[in-house]
């Protein structure tokens, strides 16, 4: 990549819900961005931490008690679910939001759900003209 990116523009483009897009990669993680609408399964991701930054609209990470409870992210606020921490995402309202995970980070760690996207698929171009400037 060598111009800029707007990330509005880049979540604007997307046409699927819960279907990630790898923008860039600096060394050894991808920075990705998704429109969220509903619910996302419980799953974890035993060896990599997970950042969360909501650009738009309003995302709630589901985490067990014993992890914290809850949190709720509003535009500009990030969080980082640790490693080995089972969560769940959801928006009532379609929402625009970031990630930053390492490379090597499955989309739904170890479980297989009809929301799964291998790396190809999160590898894909972004539709014609979409956020580049």
């Amino acid at each position: 990549m060598n111009r800029p990116v707007s990330l509005a523009a880049a979540c604007a483009s997307l046409s699927e819900l819960w279907s990630p897009r790898v923008l860039a990669r600096v060394n050894d993680q991808f920075l990705k961005v998704a429109r969220v609408q509903g619910e996302f399964p419980w799953h974890t991701h035993e060896a990599e931490d997970e950042l969360f930054l909501v650009l738009k609209g309003e995302l709630t990470i589901g985490r067990e008690a014993a992890d914290g409870g809850a949190v709720t992210l509003h535009p500009g606020e990030i969080f980082v679910v640790p490693r080995g921490v089972r969560h769940a995402t959801s928006a009532a309202e379609e929402t625009w939001i970031a990630l930053i995970e390492t490379v090597t980070t499955l989309h739904t760690g170890s479980d297989q759900t009809l929301l799964t996207r291998s790396l190809e698929e999160q590898l894909r171009p972004l539709e014609p003209g979409c956020a580049v400037k």
